[in-house]
Formats: structure tokens, C-alpha cells, sequence
């Protein structure tokens, strides 16, 4: 019985510090340790390059160096993504592949500059052809992405290797009955049943192991040491299966769900058409890149940047679907981390010159006032 565990790391680069210390010293870390003390376990891990760039800011340095060893001990396989985890299928073209090369960059820089990358996470995974081209383009090999992908239903057969008919990547589907359960508790009772399967594929962020569940009797540690349980990395699960098929996918997310894709609604907690203050959102976005764009010669050119990807990130947009997640989570609103991406945005235009003419700078604060009154309006007369 062998478990392919692959965790998502990722805080927000524009995180408060006590965010990404309580993540780091309640989840991150226990992870790392887990995996010190434990010679046959090995896992497959995002880690998107805002947090690494944090960690060095917070001076986890020994952090570092610690996943930096079990990398290279083969403990630890990393994967890339895109650096400030926007969504992909919702941005244009040339930022997927700004960031994605960003990202890459980042992991050479603290992990090796030989480190070798074959997988690669959509944010969210969220997935759409297009977006499976780009990472092609950059000579990776697979992407991990949820059951729901498949666009026929299909029951998934772990013992398969399955590729993207639209790309030709290589494709890993994580079991989402185990994936949104505590996981160690799930393939203990899998064992106990005496009904467990070859392989075991789970995705979650890392924060499930202390930050989001708290695992009072120490439940992973206690799994990690099952002798029914064998250990591999997402690329040498690959490299084991004998057969294969190429199969259609669709657009979605690990949160999608089958009445979201019969409305053609993938991405609907981070752009829900009935949900006016996401559109809005995405409009300033499309403003503000273009005004980036157009500028590129500008000597703020670069803070302008440091500012976009921030209010890019994925976050901006999910705390404004209110959608209430009733496992490990609570309700996904929230007017201030709103504000945190959208002060990045309105940032990102006011940081260019005077070149920028004052007519396109004050379209830019309407929409950011627009939104901002948006937002506490819901807040004030819908959510308390």
C-alpha cells in the first residue's frame, strides 16, 4: 500500500508576518520533521516561491537548509508553479509564463541550481488547456490535478498513467474522497477494513497537518511509522505504472463541483459572473495590467510589478466569493484581505511616473473606490 502524498505550501506574499509564522511553526515545520525522523518516508511538495522569498525575509534560514537536505536526500521532491499564485486560466499568457519562469528561478536559487523540476501545480488547480500548453512549453513533464478533471467521468485507475490528450502532459489525479478528510485518519480506517488499494494519490495544502486540524494524539506521526504503508514520490509513481491513456480534460479547480462545470462556472470561487464585486475585481485587473504594459520603460517599472502579482494572487478573489467551507476552513469572506490585494492593484499604478498620464491614474482610483465601497456595503448590510 503505498501513500504518493503531494502538499501545497503557499502563503500570500502580501501575508501579515504572524500569518506566515503560525503556518510555518504549526504545519511547515512539523512536516519537515516528520519527514527527518522517518528514513523511508518521502513526500512530493509545492512550495510557491512568495513563501520561499517570506521564509528568507523571516529568517528561516535553517528552514531552508533543512528541506534544501531532503531534497537532495530524495525525500522531498519539488515542483514548480506560478511564483505568486494567481489563478492561470484567468490571466494573460505572458504573466503565466513571467511567473512561472519567476518561480523556477527562485527554487534554483535555494534549493540548488541543479535542482531538477518534472511536476508542476496549477494554483488551485486550477486547469484549462491553454494553461496546460504554457507549462508544456517549459519542459515539464506532469501536472497533479483533481478526479473532477476528467471530462468523462471516468472512475480513475491508479495502477494507469494517464496524459492530457490536449497537451500531452502527463497527468496525476489526487483521490478526492481522501484528499478532503484528515488524511492519516482516512488510510487508517482503509487499513483497518482490511480493504486497502496499491496506491493511495492525496493533494492538500500543508497547513491540513496543524494549523487547520488539530491532531491532538498525533495521528501522522503515529501513520508514518505503519509498516502496511510504502512511500513514493509522485515521478516515481509514474515511472511505475506499466500502462497508459490519454484522456480529454476540462476546466476546474480541486473545488469544483459537478453543478459548478454544468453551468460553465470552473472557477467560480475566484470569478463568479453573478458575483459583481469578483467582476470588478477582474476589471481592475485587466486596467492595471495594461497600463503596466504600456509602461515598461518607466523607472517605477519594476515596484509597479512588485505590486501587481501581490494583488493578483488568488487570495484577492476567494475572500469575496462567501462561499462557506464547512471542513477544516471557515466562511471565505473577508473585507480586509479583499483591501490587502486590492491596495496592491491601485499601487501597482499609482507607483509609475508622471508618465502616466493623470487621466488613466484617476480612472484607476474610481474603480478603486467602486470596489471599495462594494465591499463594505456586502459587509455592513449581508454578512453580520
Amino acid at each position: 500500500m503505498y501513500w504518493i502524498n503531494f502538499l501545497h505550501l503557499y502563503q500570500p506574499a502580501n501575508s501579515d508576518d504572524y500569518k506566515i509564522r503560525e503556518a510555518t511553526e504549526k504545519s511547515y515545520l512539523r512536516i519537515v520533521r516528520a519527514l527527518e525522523e522517518n528514513d523511508r518516508v518521502k513526500f512530493t511538495l509545492n512550495i510557491s516561491g512568495c513563501l520561499v522569498l517570506r521564509w528568507q525575509e523571516m529568517h528561516y534560514n535553517d528552514l531552508l537548509r533543512r528541506i534544501a537536505n531532503l531534497v537532495k536526500l530524495g525525500k522531498i521532491e519539488l515542483v514548480c508553479t506560478a511564483a505568486y499564485h494567481p489563478l492561470l486560466p484567468l490571466v494573460h499568457a505572458n504573466e503565466a509564463r513571467l511567473q512561472i519562469k519567476e518561480n523556477e528561478e527562485i527554487l534554483r536559487k535555494f534549493f540548488g541550481v541543479d535542482l531538477k523540476l518534472r511536476g508542476f501545480f496549477l494554483p488551485e488547480m486550477a486547469f484549462s488547456a491553454e494553461v496546460a500548453k504554457i507549462v508544456k512549453e517549459f519542459g515539464y513533464e506532469w501536472l497533479i490535478l483533481d478526479e473532477i478533471s476528467s471530462a468523462t467521468l471516468q472512475k480513475i485507475n491508479y495502477n494507469k498513467k494517464y496524459f492530457d490528450a490536449s497537451s500531452g502532459l502527463g497527468v496525476v489525479f489526487r483521490s478526492r474522497a481522501a484528499s478532503r478528510k484528515y488524511v492519516p485518519d482516512y488510510l487508517l480506517a482503509q487499513i483497518k477494513k482490511g480493504s486497502a488499494k496499491d496506491y493511495y494519490v492525496t493533494a492538500t495544502d500543508g497547513e491540513l497537518y496543524g494549523l487547520r486540524h488539530i491532531d491532538h494524539t498525533s495521528e501522522l506521526e503515529k501513520i508514518l511509522k505503519r509498516e502496511e504503508l510504502s512511500y513514493k514520490t509522485i515521478s516515481e509513481y509514474l515511472s511505475d505504472l506499466k500502462t497508459s491513456e490519454t484522456i480529454s480534460l476540462r476546466p476546474s479547480t480541486w473545488e469544483s463541483e459537478e453543478e459548478d462545470l454544468r453551468k460553465n462556472n470552473p472557477y467560480k470561487l475566484w470569478n463568479n459572473k453573478h458575483n459583481k464585486i469578483q467582476t470588478e475585481l477582474w476589471r481592475l485587473v485587466d486596467f492595471v495590467s495594461t497600463v503596466i504594459e504600456e509602461n515598461k520603460t518607466d523607472e517605477n517599472y519594476i515596484w509597479a510589478r512588485w505590486h501587481f502579482v501581490r494583488g493578483l494572487a488568488s487570495c484577492t478573489f476567494w475572500w469575496a466569493s462567501s462561499h462557506d467551507f464547512k471542513l477544516f476552513s471557515t466562511k471565505a469572506w473577508s473585507p480586509d484581505e479583499i483591501e490587502k490585494g486590492l491596495n496592491d492593484l491601485i499601487r501597482a499604478v499609482r507607483s509609475l511616473s508622471k508618465a502616466v498620464s493623470s487621466e488613466k491614474k484617476l480612472l484607476a482610483e474610481k474603480y478603486n473606490l467602486k470596489i471599495r465601497k462594494m465591499i463594505w456595503e456586502r459587509h455592513w448590510k449581508t454578512e453580520l
